[in-house]
């Protein structure tokens, strides 16, 4: 394949997309709040505080909410999503089912072999988010990078959706996509994102590579734009006659199979 060109182009942060909140992901109150906080291992995806309110203790969340780079959100009471008449002190938190690790870990530890990696940009809904993780582990996809914004976090019902694979991939939450691809192809990867449009490769013709990044868009929109511009190349499943839409986690696993078919295919050539 031709060397890559290098870009300078960043995503801008999108704004914070409202999510499903499943009361069992919710923890609420100063003492609680902080004793997560104070826990690495604990995965808090947001914390939310009362909108005016203050002290020394709701100061300390805010700081180690920060210092942690985990989402921080002021907002008014009916927001803060406790049950009615809770003593939640001002501040509730969301916590994910698992732990993510960092960007560069995961950089790490693909360095020496190039594993397939996905991306899911903006998948919203936590029934879709479980199903294509449980398709991922199967498929032989265990890298797995979301964004920390507009996505749904793994919570317990995506938990019970992916049939416990969460517990087996190795997942990790960025800041900024684009960015993040970028920093993928230099370490050789090529990256390719699915599309619905007529006009892109066909799946069955494209060459994925060892070091091959798989971007499945959300949820309506697909891709964001600043996303596609980072990727090497746009596909797309072709479908008959007229229908031409697939729900993502189902364009998920056709991919994400057909890549691994290619794979096994070529090891076993490479074996004969």
């Amino acid at each position: 394949m031709k060397k890559k060109k290098q870009t300078t182009a960043s995503e801008p942060l999108p704004p914070v997309a409202e999510e499903n909140t499943n009361k069992a992901d919710l923890i609420w109150g100063l003492n609680p709040v902080l004793e997560a906080l104070r826990q690495p291992e604990q995965g808090v995806h947001e914390v939310l505080v009362l909108q005016g309110k203050a002290g020394p203790r709701l100061q300390e969340v805010i700081d180690l909410a920060r210092s942690r780079r985990i989402t921080l959100r002021f907002v008014p009471a009916q927001r803060l999503g406790v049950p009615q008449n809770s003593r939640h002190q001002g501040v509730s938190a969301r916590l994910a089912a698992v732990n993510y690790i960092a960007l560069e870990t995961l950089l790490e530890g693909v360095s020496a072999s190039p594993p397939p990696l996905l991306v899911l940009d903006c998948i919203q809904d936590p029934h879709n988010l479980g199903s294509i993780l449980r398709s991922a582990l199967a498929a032989g996809f265990g890298h797995v990078i979301l964004p920390r914004e507009r996505s749904a976090i793994i919570s317990g019902t995506v938990a019970q959706s992916s049939a416990g694979a969460i517990s087996h991939l190795k997942l990790c939450r960025v800041a900024n996509v684009a960015e993040t691809l970028q920093a993928l192809k230099e370490q050789q990867y090529w990256i390719f994102g699915a599309v619905v449009d007529p006009g892109a490769s066909s799946l069955y013709r494209v060459d994925f590579p060892d070091a091959t990044c798989l971007v499945i868009g959300g949820e309506g929109k697909g891709i964001r734009p600043l996303v596609q511009k980072r990727c090497d190349q746009l596909f797309t499943i072709p479908m008959a006659g007229s229908f031409n839409s697939l729900n993502a986690s189902a364009a998920a696993a056709v991919i994400m199979f057909e890549i691994a078919r290619r794979r096994l295919d070529l090891a076993r050539r490479d074996t004969h």
